[in-house]
Order: structure tokens, then sequence, then C-alpha cells
């Protein structure tokens, strides 16, 4: 019988070995009584509670860092990975030895990355429900096929034996999908289209897209846009396609009455070529331009306004199931403007509305717009007439056909003149109207200049403006009375017609001067022959209709926010008055004050002189010997300062100016590009006007105010199977302005437009009032 012997340790540990790991052949860690000590060969390096997690991170990476052991061999005695170790160290480098503990709580973004994976396990089920293998799947949503399935098999995903196609291979053409999902809506659609319009008026090409191209969405519910959002987070969706549900009296929907005005502006085809997109987004390029202009037309005059509306409500309109808030719309603008392409946008802009009104663009009006800056940047100042101030300001120059609506805008550089922002204005002008036609330019006393008058003729420009400086009056008996009737007002003036020669006798014009009934003469310098002299007339007051404009804008549109504090640098070569300069002509003309009162007191005193007492001159000058000595001191002062201010230059760098200061001005591309978007609005608004203009007795005195309320009202919003979306207004307040809008659908309704990024044609209508 064999007997097993078993052997024992030949040197058995003892209990303090048992709670050793070493590390190295330096570093050892000994764990006893609820501490942990990590030792440096004799040296104690580390003392700590066992369990502290923001101690061991901090004597793990020490020893790492000081050099005293590996990475590999420390993640190995502590039992923690590599990449755990590696994200202590980032966190102690950036955060400090706080950043290695937790903070009491749910840690920060812990809810939404729990919103996040619920939502990815959910699509990932959908999509292998659907039939995708894992490495699709995997491509899809930017993971590793391993991730996929591991995430399965936790999730428990078995393949069922009957399965609903949630997702197509190739996504669907339409946002315009219903929430049932009937087949054929799109067949029908064009069908109809095709029947009402012969196929005209309802291309895509007015969004700047192709029948392919359409945004598409995989959700269902209009009301909950949650999977759409999710793939805009992880940028596999660039802007989210509009998607409506049946709803009734929503607030603000009448604003969808712009939409064929906004299609016909080209604004959304343009800023497609300009910017292609602005990356992966929920709110893309198509839905921020849109939400923009329709909030403009709301009176939601800047972003920090959407704060008093509901999202939710405001989300029914644009076909999402909410709209754009305060920081993500700012955000928008802001990247917008760091493209930089606000410019070549305006000139587009300018160049479609040239070939769509270019009868009204016979007459073009030009004036300066001066914004004023009440921040504490040393930016350029400029005159403010209807505060009769200098002050901090900029100058944006529009032109406006001859109805009053915009052209197009360019802000000048360091509040430049009208003078030298002509020739700037009139060059974008050639470039849109062509080489050879001939166009009136409208514009103030500002532009008086019979040099610059005789460069824009020689350029093919007709000029009209008023006549600046004296002018000899003519005699009333010369003005005879004109009556005529244009765009259906009746006009009268008093007016008369001669010729006049400028730069001494080269430069031959036009003078028509009005009498006003309080007998002030109003001359008007132009180079037209051929027109009558009240034509003249009716034209050059009819730059008020730009003054209005201005006003408009202002007051409906807040034209002068500050849409961003930002600044750019400025050329500190440029020049501008020396405060210097300005300081001493104050100063001087003080002084010619002062001595212009003595000597009027002088004169006074010699005039009252009784000869009788004082017969001779020498005793005048006794008697006043005092007032005397005080105007030779006053002469004296003013000499003095005539030749200090002769000695200062008038004008300097500016540079030179600020002593140092860094030369700035406002950043412009931004505001320009709000310019631009307010513009369209109003643009949108004077179109409507001329539609609603034969259905309505009183367009001219309040027909803006009832497209305002047309815009404002609400309206039932519906979806149809047939590939319509039904907007059907509340009733106005009186039958007869219900008449007149639902005239104006009627108008609407013929264009066909589709709303832009879907197949859904609009159709418009005005709800009976109930008895």
């Amino acid at each position: 019988m064999e007997h097993k012997l078993q052997q024992g340790e030949l040197f058995p540990k003892t209990a303090a070995e048992r709670n050793t790991v070493v590390v190295n052949d330096r570093v050892t860690v000994r764990t006893e009584e609820g501490h942990r000590v990590v030792s440096l060969g004799a040296l104690v390096f580390h003392h700590y509670r066992f369990g502290d997690r923001m101690a061991e991170s901090y004597a793990m990476v020490t020893l790492v860092e000081s050099g005293h052991a590996d990475q590999n061999d420390v993640a190995r005695a502590f039992g923690r990975s590599i990449r755990s170790l590696r994200r202590d160290q980032e966190r102690l480098a950036s955060g400090g030895l706080e950043a290695l503990g937790r903070g009491r709580g749910r840690p920060a973004g812990s809810r939404a990355k729990k919103r996040v994976d619920c939502l990815r396990d959910q699509t990932i089920l959908r999509l292998k429900t659907d039939g995708l293998s894992n490495r699709a799947i995997g491509c899809t949503l930017g993971l590793d096929e391993k991730a996929v399935r591991k995430r399965l098999k936790r999730l428990g995903w078995k393949p069922p034996g009957k399965q609903l196609a949630l997702f197509e291979e190739t996504p669907p053409a339409s946002s315009a999908t219903p929430a049932d999902g009937s087949p054929g809506t799109l067949q029908v659609f064009e069908e109809q289209a095709a029947d009402e319009a012969g196929g005209a008026g309802t291309s895509e090409a007015s969004d700047g897209v192709e029948e392919g191209d359409l945004p598409w969405s995989s959700d269902s519910n209009p009301l909950d846009r949650s999977f759409d959002r999710f793939l805009a987070a992880i940028g596999l969706l660039e802007d989210a396609a509009p998607l409506f549900a049946k709803a009734s009296a929503v607030p603000n929907a009448g604003v969808l009455l712009a939409i064929p005005a906004l299609k016909a502006s080209g604004l959304l085809s343009i800023a497609k070529e300009v910017y292609g997109g602005i990356g992966p987004a929920f709110y893309g390029l198509r839905t921020t331009l849109v939400a923009f202009v329709l909030f403009a037309l709301l009176r939601i005059k800047r972003p920090e306004a959407l704060k008093e509306h509901q999202p939710v409500d405001l989300g029914r309109i644009v076909g999402l199931d909410r709209a754009p808030e305060v920081k993500t719309l700012r955000r928008k603008l802001t990247r917008l403007a760091a493209l930089g392409g606000a410019e070549q946008l305006g000139r587009e802009l300018a160049r479609r509305r040239v070939e769509e009104h270019g009868e009204a663009l016979g007459f073009l009006y030009l004036d300066g717009h001066v914004r004023v800056y009440h921040g504490k940047r040393p930016i350029p100042k400029a005159h403010v007439a209807r505060m009769r101030l200098s002050l901090p300001a900029t100058t944006d120059y529009w032109v406006n056909d001859e109805r009053g609506d915009p052209l197009f805008v360019v802000t000048a550089e360091a509040n430049a003149s009208m003078v030298k922002m002509l020739p700037v204005v009139l060059k974008e002008v050639r470039a849109l109207l062509g080489p050879e036609r001939r166009v009136t330019v409208v514009f103030d006393r500002g532009g008086w200049s019979p040099q610059l008058f005789a460069k824009l003729l020689a350029e093919k420009f007709d000029i009209m403006t008023y006549r600046k400086g004296r002018v000899r009056r003519i005699a009333e008996k010369r003005f005879q009375l004109r009556k005529a009737t244009f765009d259906g007002r009746p006009v009268e003036y008093f007016l008369n017609d001669q010729p006049v020669r400028l730069l001494r006798g080269k430069l031959r014009l036009r003078q028509v001067t009005r009498l006003s009934p309080d007998g002030h003469q109003t001359p008007i310098l132009t180079s037209r022959w051929d027109l009558p002299d009240i034509r003249v007339a009716y034209r050059m007051f009819g730059r008020w209709r730009q003054e209005n404009f201005f006003k408009y804008l202002r007051e409906e549109f807040l034209i002068d926010a500050l849409v961003d504090y930002k600044v750019e640098p400025d050329d500190p070569s440029r020049s501008v008055p020396n405060p210097a300069w300005r300081q001493a002509d104050r100063e001087l003309k003080a002084a010619q004050a002062e001595l212009a009162k003595l000597e009027r007191a002088y004169g006074a005193a010699a005039i009252e002189n009784k000869e009788g007492e004082r017969p001779t001159m020498r005793g005048f000058k006794i008697a006043h010997g005092k007032l005397g000595t005080e105007i030779r001191t006053a002469r004296e002062h003013v000499e003095k300062l005539r030749a200090k201010r002769a000695a200062l230059q008038r004008r300097q760098m500016a540079g030179e100016v600020l002593q140092g200061q860094e030369v700035v001005r406002l950043s412009k591309e931004r505001k320009h590009l709000t310019n631009l978007l307010k513009m369209i609005a109003y643009q949108i608004e004077s179109d409507l006007l001329a539609i609603l203009r034969p259905h309505y007795a009183r367009t001219e005195d309040e027909g803006r105010t009832l497209i305002q309320t047309a815009l404002r009202s609400a309206a039932t919003i519906e979806p149809t199977d047939c590939g319509e979306l039904r907007v059907k207004l509340l009733p106005l307040s009186s039958p007869h302005r219900s008449r007149a809008v639902s005239a104006l659908c009627g108008v609407l309704n013929r264009t066909g437009t589709r709303f832009p990024g879907t197949r859904l044609v609009l159709r418009y209508a005005v709800a009976e009032a109930p008895p």
C-alpha cells in the first residue's frame, strides 16, 4: 500500500506577506486593518484609508508620473484598468486633485447619456428587426460590429417569426408621408399637380434640391422627433424633414401664407448654393432660414423674443415638434456668419429680384440709414439726422425700387459719406442691370457733387437730387400749376422748369422748382430731359417712401438692434477728424462770439454818445477806456487761437487719434445677414400687399395692417392623403376683411407652392364666420 505524502510549504508566508502586493522590485502595496500603505523600498510613499478612491487614484498617478512604476504594473497591482489610470491622469492634469473625486448627487450628463443609450438600443433593435446585419447597423450608427453584437446579446434579442419593416434600405424620398404610412401618396400628388398646373410651379428647383434629394424622416409621429434628433446628434442628419400633424386653431399659423412669396424670393435655393449647409444638425440651413423669416413676419424681432412664445406652437408651423429656441437660433446665425457669405447672398438675391421685378427699376432710390451704437467700443461717429447729433454709429446704404421696396443693402466703411458711397453702390447696380441699361438714381443733398454728377452721366446713369447751396429765387408769376395722376393718386404742383449750368458751364442739367403754399421753393436737379416736369417732381418727392421704409423697419423689424457684440479690426490709417483741431475750433468760435459781443456794446455806446458832453473821439475813448481794453484783449486772444488752430491738422489717422488703442469696428457679417433676412420679410409683405390690392378698397391706408393680422391669425393645419397641406384661417374681425384674405388665398392656391423640403402642396382657405 502506497502512501501519498503531502509535503508542506518549505517557507510558509507570514500574514504580512499575504496582504502585500509587489508592483516591481522597488514598489510594494500593503493592506492591513482598513489602511493601505504604498512603500518605495524602505520608505512610505503613500498612506491612505482603504476605499478612498480619490487618494488611491492620486497614488497610482503619482507612481507612474514619477517614474517609479510602469502603467501596466500599477494597474495590475491596484486592480484597475489601464484606461481608467489614463483617465485619472487626464483629470489630475486638467482639474487638479478635486477632479479625481466624485461629486455629490448624480454625475453630470448621466441622464442625457442614459437617454441617448436608450435611444441607441431602440434603434439597434429596430434596425435588426428590419433585417439589417450587425455590420450594416454599425455603419449606420457609427459603431463597431462587435459592439452591436454585444448590445443585442445584452438586450436579449431573438429573431422574430414575422417582422414589420420599419426602415427601408432606400430612405423615403419625401417627409410628407402620413403618420399611418399609407402608400401611394406621392403618386397621387404628382398626378394632381400635373393636372392642375401642368407640372409648372411645383418643381422643387426653387428649394435648391432635386426630387431625390428631399429630406426624409425616420419618425412616424410628427409630435415626437426623438429619433431624428438622435440621428442629428450622432452626425447622420443635416436638416430635419418637416412633418405636419393635424391640429386646430394653431396660434400664428396664418404666417404660412408667406411661404409662396418666400420660395419665389429664391432665398432657399441661393442660400444652398452660397453656404452649402451648416453641418449635421436637427435645425439645418433650410429650417433656420424659413424659421427666421417667418418669425420676423410674426414680429419676433430678435432671437431673445422667442422666450415669449411656446416652442411647440411655433414648431407646428414649420413642421417640427419644437421650434428652435433662443440659444439655438443665435448659434445657427453665428455659424452662418462664420461662413462669410452674406455679401454674395445679398448680391444673388438682388439679381433674382431684378429678373422678376425689372419693370420697377427705372428709378432707384439710394439713402443711408444710421444705426446708433451705445456700447463702449471706440467706433467711428456719424451724424444722426433724426437726433441732430453726431454719435458712434454704423451707416448702411439701402437701394430701393420706385415702389419703395428694398433691393439690396451695403454697409459703408467707416461711415463714408454718400458722395464716396455712390460710386461703390452704383457699381453693384451696374453689375445687376447690365452694361447698357440706363437707370435714374434718386438721392438727397448728401450726394451733391457736380464732379460726381459728370462721372455718373458718363457711366450711363441719370441723376435726380435736390439742389444744394444758395439758389436765386424765382418770381412766383413764372410758376405754373401742373396736374396729373400717378399710381392712382391725383397730384398737383406749382412748378418752374429751366436749364442750369454747373462746373463753369461744362455740365448742363435741368432744374425743376416747386413752389409750396407757404412760399418755400424747392429746386430739383436732374439729367432727365424727356420727362414732364410734374413727373420729375413726383419721383423726387417719392423719396419719402424710402424714409417711411426706414421708419417701418425700425419699428416693426427692429433693424437698429445690435445682433452681437463682436468687433473686427479696422484700418488704422484711415482719415478721421482731429479732436484737437475740433477743440481749438470750438474755443476760437467762443472767443469770436465774445469779441463780437464786446464790439456790439462799444458800437451801441458810440451811437448813444452825446456830442455836447464828449464832442471828440478822444473823449469817447477815455470815457469807455475799460471797454476798449477788453476789446483789444479779446482780439489778441482770438488771433492766438486762430494761430493755434492753424498749426493743427484738420484730419489725422485713426491710429494716431486713439493713441495706442485698438482700432476696431462692429462686426458686420451677422448684422448684414439679419438685414437681408428682414429685407426678405418686408418684400414678402409687399408681394402679398400687391396681390391684396385689387380685392381690398383700403389697401393704401391699412393694407399692411390687414396682412399682419392675417399672418398672425390662428389656423387649422391638416395634411391630407392626396399630398396637400391645408391651412384654414379663422375668420377675421369683419366679413369684408375675411373676403379680402379669402381672395388672397385663392391667388396663392393657383401657384401650387409646396412647403419647403416636402411634396405637400399648400392649400389656403378662410373659415366661415358662425352666424
